[in-house]
């Protein structure tokens, strides 16, 4: 993990405001060393600049809070919403992401975020909401 620490891609201000305990299980912190490892340091690298973790690994109970899906990868800690803080920026990561393992790849609301995931469906799917 060059570019991105765990606390980084388990921290949440609902979790803190909430009092909820977001500690990732052993195979969550696995996964988001793989997540790291095979896309967040690549695309870190390819970018050339900062990127921002927007939402990572999530308990159930934060997950619950924030209204994600029940079948979100940020539950088993294979995803995380990142930024590089601007719509072009977003939009340049989402064409290096193409040429990474990942296993899905959103823009989000036209570039405001993109989630991102590595796994062991390896989907390769790439599209917007």
């Amino acid at each position: 993990m060059k570019h991105f620490t765990l606390d980084e891609l388990t921290r949440s201000a609902t979790a803190r405001r909430l009092g909820i305990d977001n500690t990732p299980t052993r195979q969550a912190a696995a996964n988001l060393k793989q997540l790291v490892a095979n896309i967040l340091d690549p695309l870190r690298e390819a970018y050339g600049a900062p990127i921002y973790v927007n939402s990572g690994y999530r308990c159930p109970a934060l997950n619950r809070a924030v209204g994600g899906s029940a079948s979100s990868q940020h539950l088993t800690g294979e995803a995380a919403d990142i930024t590089a803080g601007s719509k072009a920026g977003n939009r340049r990561l989402y064409e290096l992401l193409r040429n990474l393992p990942v296993d899905q790849a959103i823009n989000e609301h036209n570039f405001a975020w993109l989630h991102v995931s590595y796994g062991p469906r390896h989907r390769r799917s790439f599209f917007a909401l």
